[in-house]
């Protein structure tokens, strides 16, 4: 590309950042009445909506100190609950992307929280489901904690939830490495059958569903919690574990393939964060210096993040020939900004394949290329966790006719991105803009399908494969990889792919009190900012 040519990128964007936007921190703010009683405080109106840069900030309970993340105070100032659900209110109707779907109900009445989570739209995708399954909020230090630090607690392991209700079925999809389960010895594919002395399959109490979700998802680090797992062997190991702060590792099993056909590379990709970029780069200049010559990305646990990196990952598999002067993906706000990003007030303009490495702490783009294999195809492994910037990933490809044969499960169906906010220690994310490739298409909600013939433009060639937890994961023997190793030679599905038996997106359920389940929005959102910031190609530029 040329050094004169600008591009988008995405970054973290701090709470402090958010505040600063805002614009609500000025010590001489005169709290506005929105309202016909006269109150010296901000009232709701309907129809009539404040500025939300004049009741960002007001806190029922302000935050005092120095936020460890940005080095800077944090921005709260003595407010009311009822600043916190009018400046909700403000800030959905000028940026939530479905903003004329919200009715305007007043927040009297309502806990902040509980406000938040009726602004949003009820209406229905084709298929039914709910066009807006993204819409939640958590603390600011725990979404911090994750996004800046590549820290998450727990036990480091990613779980499989077949069934939630009795008989219930929970296995281990993969394991973080050096996490207390991993120093545990679990391995993918075993299965829970105790937790803390209660059967975890048949258990039906209300004491009993508790004591489950709290062994499952403890809340702080340094928990102990008793397990009986069934291992893939068929052994019942009983397993103590005390839940601790794991550091994420995005990339693992990087390993190139010996086939009849050549080398094929093979990467499991987990999350799209800063600390995965350098990660890829040594992957595909394993892939590379060992002439690999095609390529299976898997994808299936990837919930997103930064978009950016989804663009980088882009280029890597397509190179030069195939991206230059292409978009990656275009932003598209509400009607009431159809130029400008709301947010910024930066124009709109596209994000480009990445060409470069990025020095993400100081979100400036460096003079060190990317490795690439310069593909024409490739095979992405998805199950209904592969969600927003690993679906931009395929969309983005398939935008600028590079081959992408999905082998597993039909994906999330997350089109849509957001910023997300912090206001009163709480960061809130809320559905802003779709993307759309370079050809325009975006509309994949209900995610992308795996099929031998696809006719709708959200269904992509591929197979329907059951994900197969008996071996692990990079192994050429796997459920997943098989079928795309197979495929890559007869150009066809496998003729059985268990996937009939159980599908992620149906998964069945019985009777009885049910375990709680990891939001599935969390792992499509808690990664994701696809905040547009302009970098010069310039690798000195700032942003």
């Amino acid at each position: 590309m040329l050094n004169n040519i600008k591009f988008t990128g995405l970054i973290l964007l701090t709470a402090v950042g958010l505040s600063a936007c805002g614009g609500g921190g000025q010590s001489n703010f005169n709290p506005p009445t929105s309202g016909s009683s006269g109150g010296t405080g901000p009232q709701w109106q309907a129809g009539v909506y404040a500025p939300e840069s004049e009741l960002k900030d007001f806190c029922a309970a302000p935050r005092s100190g120095i936020d460890p993340y940005s080095g800077r105070a944090y921005p709260d100032k003595a407010g009311s609950a009822t600043y916190e659900k009018l400046w909700l209110r403000s800030w959905s109707n000028n940026t939530y992307l479905w903003y004329d779907e919200l009715d305007d109900i007043n927040p009297a009445g309502y806990g902040v929280q509980e406000y938040f989570d009726l602004l949003k739209t009820d209406a229905r995708t084709p298929s039914g489901a709910f066009k807006d399954n993204f819409h939640f909020y958590q603390d600011t230090a725990e979404y911090k904690q994750r996004t800046q630090s590549g820290v998450e607690s727990g036990y480091g392991i990613e779980w499989k939830f077949s069934a939630l209700s009795p008989p219930r079925k929970l296995e281990i999809a993969f394991i973080e490495p050096g996490s207390p389960a991993d120093l545990a010895g679990l391995v993918r594919g075993d299965e829970v059958v105790e937790v803390d002395g209660v059967d975890f399959i048949n258990g039906g109490t209300q004491n009993d569903v508790n004591t489950i979700n709290n062994g499952l998802f403890p809340s702080i680090a340094g928990e102990s919690h008793d397990f009986v797992f069934e291992t893939v062997a068929g052994e019942r190991i009983d397993v103590t574990m005390a839940s601790a702060d794991v550091q994420i590792t995005p990339v693992q099993n990087a390993s190139v393939i010996e086939t009849d056909l050549g080398r094929v590379g093979y990467v499991q990709f987990n999350s799209h964060i800063a600390l995965a970029q350098d990660q890829l780069i040594d992957a595909f200049e394993l892939f590379v210096n060992e002439n690999a010559t095609e390529l299976v990305v898997d994808l299936r646990y990837n919930g997103g993040g930064l978009l950016v990196l989804a663009s980088q990952l882009g280029y890597m598999v397509a190179g030069d020939a195939n991206t230059a002067g292409r978009t990656f993906e275009q932003m598209q706000f509400n009607d009431k900004h159809p130029s400008r990003d709301p947010v910024t007030g930066d124009p709109l303009v596209p994000l480009e394949f990445v060409d470069k490495r990025i020095d993400y702490d100081r979100f400036v783009e460096t003079s060190e290329s990317l490795p690439t294999l310069a593909l024409n195809r490739v095979f992405v492994l998805a199950t209904d966790g592969t969600c927003s910037a690993s679906e931009a990933f395929i969309n983005g490809l398939r935008g600028i006719d590079v081959e992408v044969i999905l082998i597993g499960d039909q994906t999330c169906g997350k089109p849509y991105g957001f910023y997300p906010t912090d206001n009163c220690g709480t960061t809130y994310f809320t559905i802003q803009f779709t993307g759309v490739n370079d050809k325009g298409f975006g509309e994949y909600s209900d995610g992308f399908l795996p099929t031998p013939s696809p006719q709708f433009p959200a269904e992509v060639l591929g197979c329907m494969v059951e994900d197969d937890l008996s071996l692990p994961l990079g192994n050429p023997q796997e459920g997943q990889l098989r079928a795309a190793l197979d495929y890559m030679s007869s150009g066809s599905c496998p003729q059985s792919s268990g996937i009939e038996r159980f599908s992620q997106k149906t998964a069945p359920e019985g009777k009885g009190l049910q375990i709680k389940r990891p939001d599935p929005r969390y792992r499509a959102t808690i990664l994701e900012n696809k905040l547009y910031q302009q970098f010069g190609r310039n690798p000195e530029s700032q942003p």
